[in-house]
């Protein structure tokens, strides 16, 4: 096998797909790019045996075809520091010993047969299929990643839940604390179905998503999922097991609202947190005419702090404590101007809205109270 191929653009795809490469893998095989070569296409793969990643560039010329596999770091290390130029791939089939040529000079790698190389089976007849925008697919996972668990016990709660809905696409994360429901209106469905994406896939489309412009198909069944691209395609593990009913926890009578501009409680938070006890990280809110108090103090240390904030509020005085850090993901996570606090008392999760939506989204936060000290 031979062919001729960009150094840029094949350096382009192999660091696209390289994060998909694990630092220890069962096989070690799969510490290498699967290079398949046929009919003027390169078509390269990486994975860790959980999700696969593959992405395809034309070459300038090819002679012959097949597949063979080279390890990863060698391959990438000395393809950084190369200009942009030709580069000449040429593979004995027997030892399978890679030559590569560029301008002024070569280097040489071992090999591995492609037929090595772990394949995907396919999805059951019964899988899924939904089409849907690449930003809005972004945007989910964007807005979810924040609020998804890091929890042995309860493994479902680790990955991002996509509740796909005859009127709409809902997508969930909750870690028992925090949870985040973002529904959109303009995915339909013709038949309710829904699948627990793992927390790394999911950053590996937040990497890739924004480079790709079109529309993104969705297809899954009970075990896998594929994600399709112009430019890519993911084949990961979808997590099994039931996700808890999230429309349970979410209340829906709180009486105490509270309107007020985001970045004024997100940069007082980030202030006033400095002096919240290291260990809770607790903030109090004081609600009261048309004012916020948000305060914190260590006891500890002997040092406390306390900003004020105009707001709309003219229910009862009401004070609730939250741990400054997930009130403060969940603000920077909303990108409307203002947004709502509703409220019922201290004991009860609070609900953080926008005020203006995007076209066609619905998005809710949620965050469990922490109990105060007077």
């Amino acid at each position: 096998m031979k062919f001729n191929v960009s150094s840029s653009a094949l350096l382009s795809a192999l660091q696209s797909i390289s994060k998909v490469i694990a630092s220890k893998n069962t096989l070690p095989i799969l510490d290498s790019f699967l290079f398949n070569i046929e009919g003027g296409k390169l078509t390269i793969t990486a994975s860790d045996s959980e999700t696969r990643l593959v992405t395809s560039i034309d070459v300038v010329s090819a002679d012959g075809s097949g597949m063979f596999a080279i390890d990863a770091k060698r391959l990438l290390d000395p393809l950084k520091e190369l200009p942009e130029q030709p580069l000449v791939f040429d593979i004995n089939d027997d030892s399978m010993t890679v030559n590569v040529d560029y301008e002024n000079g070569k280097f040489n790698l071992p090999g591995q047969n492609g037929d090595a190389y772990p394949q995907q089976k396919p999805l059951r007849e019964n899988a899924i299929s939904l089409a849907l925008e690449s930003q809005i697919l972004l945007n989910g996972i964007n807005r979810a990643l924040f609020a998804t668990a890091d929890d042995e016990l309860r493994p479902v709660m680790n990955g991002i839940y996509f509740d796909i809905q005859t009127e709409c696409l809902t997508i969930v994360a909750s870690d028992g604390h925090k949870l985040m429901r973002l529904s959109n209106a303009s995915i339909r469905s013709g038949e309710r179905a829904s699948f627990i994406l793992p927390k790394k896939p999911a950053n590996i489309l937040k990497n890739l998503l924004p480079k790709n412009s079109n529309s993104v198909t969705v297809v899954f069944d009970e075990n896998n999922a594929y994600v399709k691209t112009a430019t890519f395609e993911m084949v990961c593990r979808l997590i099994e097991g039931r996700y808890p009913n999230y429309d349970a926890v979410i209340p829906s009578g709180n009486p105490n609202r509270a309107t007020l501009d985001r970045l004024s409680l997100l940069t007082a938070l980030r202030r006033v947190s400095v002096f919240s006890n290291q260990a809770s990280g607790l903030v109090k809110v004081q609600l009261s005419g048309n004012e916020m108090v948000v305060s914190a103090q260590d006891i500890d240390f002997s040092t406390s702090a306390e900003e004020k904030i105009v707001c709309q509020y003219t229910e009862t005085p009401l004070s609730i404590g939250f741990k400054a850090s997930f009130l403060i993901d969940i603000l920077t996570n909303i990108s409307s101007e203002n947004v709502i606090l509703q409220l019922a008392d201290p004991s009860r999760a609070g609900v953080i809205v926008p005020v203006e939506n995007e076209e066609n989204e619905d998005l809710l936060m949620l965050l469990m109270p922490m109990m105060l000290n007077d």
